[in-house]
């Protein structure tokens, strides 16, 4: 049972989106604006946004040049989890990450067979950390944006969510790297 200290003021989060598409604009992108529009109103801070195409290049080179941003706090992505030939995010994220969070694709999946049955199965959604910074790889449909902002992102992204969130970790993210700086890695 988590120790109850009282009510916590809200905390914005600084959250970059990025989507994954060969053919969306900012213009038509309904799947990022789904998401800055739920950050927005949950009071977070829109850090940044881009669309880039399907290339493992291209969507690495971005994620990189935010991490090492120390005003993002949270990435987010959209499109290229399916299974076609151009689907290639989780195999450009996932060798950024530091450490994989594997409880993030089973609750993703979870929400998700509840709206959508077994047809779930075929995003693979992902998430975990690099550099301090959470990275989440979820599906281009504006219903999985909703599902995993709506199941997930408003209560992890929330330092008033108790018994825990992501918030309260993210001064310790990094101290793997500090502790090999101090050591002489």
């Amino acid at each position: 049972m988590a120790h109850y200290t009282g009510p916590r003021d809200f905390i914005p989060v600084k959250i970059a989106i990025l989507t994954i598409s060969d053919s969306r604009t900012l213009e038509d992108d309904r799947s990022g604006q789904t998401l800055v529009d739920r950050l927005e109103k949950a009071g977070h801070v829109l850090a940044d946004r881009a669309i880039v195409k399907d290339d493992v290049n291209t969507i690495q080179a971005q994620t990189k040049a935010w991490i090492a941003n120390p005003d993002i706090d949270v990435i987010i992505s959209t499109g290229g989890t399916g299974f076609t030939g151009r689907d290639v995010t989780p195999e450009a994220m996932m060798p950024l990450f530091e450490k994989q969070m594997d409880g993030f694709s089973w609750l993703f999946h979870k929400i998700s067979f509840e709206k959508i049955g077994t047809s779930t199965i075929q995003s693979r959604a992902t998430g975990g950390v690099a550099g301090a910074t959470y990275i989440f790889c979820i599906p281009g449909s504006t219903g999985a944006c909703k599902d995993a902002w709506d199941g997930i992102f408003a209560q992890q992204l929330d330092y008033r969510h108790l018994p825990c969130n992501f918030v309260e970790m993210m001064p310790r993210l990094d101290e793997h790297l500090k502790r090999g700086k101090m050591q002489g890695k």
